[in-house]
């Protein structure tokens, strides 16, 4: 029953039934504002503003999604990944250190950290499920918009999911798996893990 309830919740996750075309509007097409920047003043001093089919209709059946991401000085978008869609990101303002982590390689290879320091007009791409993160190594706030390839692609923010669990992940597998102290695990998962997006 609990298989069933979870492939449910993601195919209800990714798939959004189609409006009558009859009661479409022109509205339905547009979301202003993207041109304001976000709140940072939070622990991470990054805010997400997506533009998805959860607040775009007419992105519905076509494939691809928007956000704009806004940085304080020294402000970081965590550790995270997209389990429905790759990501190009393009840099309007500001200094980015930007990085992926290959996951499970394969039989001797490593985990290996593709990065680069991007400026305005640099690109980079995240593929698909792939855990990246962006941080602003400047001294003034940053501007990134990204791209992705899916109407919803979903964010599953790491340390949020795996400290932050409610009811939380039992402490003896979280410090066997990241090998540590059943103390620092307590600690992390005592901690608020804030949501940027």
């Amino acid at each position: 029953m609990a298989l069933k309830y979870f492939v449910l919740t993601i195919v209800i996750l990714a798939v959004k039934f189609c409006k009558d075309p009859k009661d479409v509007t022109a509205d339905d097409f547009f979301r202003p504002g993207l041109n304001v920047p976000g709140n940072t003043s939070n622990q991470l001093g990054s805010v997400v503003t997506a533009v998805n089919v959860n607040n775009l209709p007419g992105l519905n059946t076509l494939g691809i999604s928007l956000a704009r991401i806004d940085f304080a000085p020294y402000g970081l978008n965590p550790p995270h990944t997209h389990p429905r869609g790759t990501e190009v990101l393009a840099v309007l303002e500001g200094t980015l250190y930007v990085g992926f982590v290959l996951s499970n390689p394969g039989p001797n290879m490593k985990n290996e950290l593709f990065t680069k320091i991007l400026h305005p007009g640099d690109v980079f791409i995240f593929p698909i499920g792939l855990i990246h993160f962006q941080f602003n190594v400047g001294k003034t706030k940053a501007v990134a918009f990204a791209g992705l390839s899916s109407q919803n692609p979903g964010v599953i923010t790491i340390a949020n999911a795996v400290f932050g669990s409610d009811p939380p992940i039992n402490d003896d597998v979280l410090a066997k798996a990241f090998q540590v102290d059943k103390k620092v695990v307590d600690y992390l998962q005592s901690q608020f893990w804030w949501d940027n997006n």
